[in-house]
């Protein structure tokens, strides 16, 4: 389910662009920890309030970590890639997303 960054039909800023689909993060899922990409403008109480919103779920708590852009070679010429911010959303006891495809 991914959520486009953009303005809804409220008016409000959607924050949460996609769900973050790997390996580890569908590990953590048993834990009941779930991964986002989200808007490099987001804060923790703007995540948490989007993800209870969207999702109709209780958040536990929220990590936010911003990762790096790298630098990519491509023959003689360098080009960068962009960072992004990466969310990591815990949810309270009896509540889950189901994002990960199937």
């Amino acid at each position: 389910m991914a959520i486009s960054k953009g303005k809804n039909k409220n008016g409000s800023v959607m924050l949460i662009k996609q769900p973050w689909i790997t390996e580890k993060a569908a590990n953590a899922g048993a834990l009941r920890k779930y991964v986002f990409v989200v808007d490099n403008k987001a804060n923790k109480p703007e995540v948490k309030k989007m993800i209870e919103k969207i999702y109709s779920v209780k958040v536990a708590g929220v990590n936010i970590v911003n990762m790096k852009g790298k630098n990519k070679r491509l023959g003689k010429s360098m080009g960068k890639i962009s960072g992004f911010k990466k969310a990591t959303v815990t949810l309270k006891e009896g509540n889950k997303i189901d994002i990960m495809p199937k």
